[in-house]
């Protein structure tokens, strides 16, 4: 009975702790469908709503223009998520159609609406692209057999020489120097594709170039180009600035994209039984060479352009109207906008002869993107002035060329006054000079803060002390007598070390792993599957072995992930080992590949390195 009191207890109070912690969650209900589709070609529409709806409450829209092949299909999802002690719950319900085209032309699906808690939502409209593609869009599938040797010839033919494209989008063709470019390297296919190898890297000569690649985004679009819907994906991106006038090139880039092809077999495996083979297919792709006509800059530039194209605005900033004499302060000039910030150089600033001016000091916050670099840049100038009296600080002047008014424009600040008083220490003297070259019979002395360098001969003497038994001789000999004791211990310890054979493999085994990666590698590049799982289980396997003195025919997924916990590594590290092992073995044995070698190979370095950074601390 107790028991049970306590399990009731236990129960009451995770309903009045727990179920409080979920955060609520704003609803939302989104509808996501292809923007650009071919006539004859079915896609799917679906409805995303991320709670759980009100029974029957679901209205789809009419669908003009197009069949509906199924749907609607519902599907519910659920996840519970801890993180540092605060709990949050997330629900998905999606309702999918597959709907036909009916018409080439612009179609917008209407609004779909449901109810949560009483409550009605809705989704924005879609608009869609049909585009008619004629014979082209029809499939291109031929039975093949296995012992036929045009089998080859045959699966080339499954990919049609427009299926896989790489271009370069260039945003325009004519621009003056200095003015920004955009290029993007889009891969446009047609047909699967499981790997992309590049050959050749860009090459802008001419040019100052701002990558602005994502490695980490593989975002993929619809569009339609030479009246085929594609799905493209930017794989290199550079903001481009020209340095040089006249034409300039830019030279294509050469890729392999392995694409996959699904054939039909004469003869269906006895096994499997199911008539069809999926193949990796290698296709090289090449972008079009780019000549880009770069236009020099106008002549009559004012004496204050310093190469700054784009358009720019200036703050300055002067120090107050009265300073004391030998004391410091700021100029600061501030030029913010679009365009080349990079090449912006600091304005000259003209002082009066008695002031001291300093190294110019210069903050920036420059952001790079597909329409240009923005920012601003900061030039402190840290001045002192010696001399007391009345100033007027002169203007500070920036002058840019605007592509878009083609014309110079000139950012002129007001000018200063400027009072310099005595110092507190009573002192406002300072040397007061004309020009370069003067003698001091020139130099007015207001003040005792400089004193000339004495010419002539110092008459100095030299003294010669011997070097054996010196001071210096004695410390020499000891540091000598140290280093061979360091190398002595330092040798007797390697010796040690080498005899112990548990310790040199599991030194030595983060170098043989590597060196398995490497040939695992080159197993990737040549698409040779089969190896390339062997090799990498061999690597996996043989860094344990190695690393924990485990001999092979003793090793399991169990010992390894005890022996792991022992050493302090993580338990997600050590059930991401477990599955990289079954992915291997999996994938080594089945006809269909279920994992893509790139991500298999990217994973096991990864865990092999944090395996060993935390067994290091």
């Amino acid at each position: 009975m107790r028991v049970f009191f306590a399990k009731l207890s236990l129960a009451a109070f995770f309903a009045l702790v727990v179920f409080p912690a979920f955060a609520d969650e704003e609803v939302t209900f989104e509808a996501n469908s292809p923007l650009t589709v071919s006539v004859g070609g079915a896609f799917r529409v679906e409805f995303a709503l991320n709670a759980k709806p009100d029974g029957g409450s679901f209205e789809a829209p009419s669908f003009e223009g197009f069949d509906v092949l199924a749907g609607p299909a519902e599907s519910t999802g659920s996840s519970i998520q801890i993180i540092n002690g605060s709990m949050t719950k997330s629900v998905s319900h999606t309702y999918t159609y597959v709907l036909l085209p009916q018409a080439a032309g612009t179609v917008t699906i209407g609004a779909a609406e449901v109810k949560v808690d009483g409550r009605t939502y809705r989704t924005q409209p879609l608009p869609i692209e049909i585009v008619d593609e004629g014979e082209s869009a029809q499939p291109r599938q031929q039975p093949r057999d296995r012992h036929s040797g045009s089998g080859s010839d045959e699966v080339q033919n499954q990919i049609g020489k427009e299926d896989i494209l790489l271009r370069a989008v260039v945003s325009r063709s004519s621009v003056y120097k200095n003015e920004p470019i955009h290029v993007a390297f889009k891969l446009y296919t047609r047909v699967p594709y499981v790997n992309i190898v590049p050959e050749s890297a860009p090459s802008f000569n001419g040019f100052w170039s701002q990558d602005l690649t994502d490695p980490n985004s593989a975002q993929v679009s619809r569009e339609t180009y030479n009246g085929k819907v594609y799905e493209t994906r930017v794989l290199l991106d550079y903001l481009l600035y020209p340095q040089q006038v006249g034409t300039l090139t830019i030279d294509p880039v050469e890729m392999t994209v392995v694409a996959q092809v699904v054939i039909q077999s004469r003869n269906a495996d006895p096994f499997f039984g199911t008539g069809r083979e999926v193949l990796n297919v290698p296709r090289k792709v090449k972008s079009q060479r780019t000549t880009i006509s770069v236009k020099p800059l106008p002549d009559g530039a004012p004496a204050s352009f310093s190469g700054a194209v784009g358009s720019f605005t200036m703050d300055t900033e002067f120090p107050s109207e009265r300073l004391a004499a030998n004391s410091g302060a700021n100029i600061t000039v501030k030029i913010s906008g679009r365009g080349n910030l990079t090449f912006v150089q600091a304005p000259k600033l003209q002082l009066p002869s008695s002031f001291e001016l300093y190294n110019v000091k210069t903050t920036e916050s420059i952001n790079a993107s597909a329409s240009g670099i923005s920012g601003y840049r900061q030039f402190e100038y840290p001045f002192i002035a010696r001399a007391e009296g009345s100033y007027e600080l002169e203007p500070v002047e920036f002058t840019y060329f605007d592509p878009q008014r083609m014309a110079y424009m000139t950012l002129k600040s007001k000018s200063q006054p400027l009072e310099i008083t005595p110092d507190t220490q009573g002192g406002g003297g300072a040397v007061v000079m004309q020009g370069r070259g003067m003698s001091k019979e020139e130099v007015k002395l207001l003040g005792e803060d400089i004193r000339f360098i004495k010419i002539g001969s110092g008459q100095l003497r030299s003294a010669s002390v011997p070097f054996l038994f010196s001071a210096p001789y004695w410390i020499l000999l000891a540091c000598i007598l140290l280093l061979f004791v360091l190398a002595y211990a330092a040798l007797r310890h390697r010796i040690r070390e080498s005899q112990n054979l548990a310790l040199v493999r599991g030194k030595r085994a983060n170098k043989v792993a590597v060196q398995r990666f490497r040939t695992a590698k080159r197993y990737m590049e040549e698409q040779n599957r089969h190896s390339f799982y062997e090799e990498m289980l061999r690597a996996l396997w043989g860094y344990m072995s190695d690393k924990f003195n485990i001999p092979m025919a003793n090793l399991t997924k169990e010992n390894v992930r005890e022996e792991l916990h022992k050493r302090g590594v993580s338990a997600d590290d050590s059930q991401r080992f477990t599955d990289i092992i079954t992915r291997c073995d999996e994938a080594q044995y089945s006809p269909v590949e279920s994992a893509r070698m790139a991500d298999v190979y990217s994973e096991g370095v990864n865990l092999i390195s944090r395996i060993e950074s935390a067994i290091k601390r």
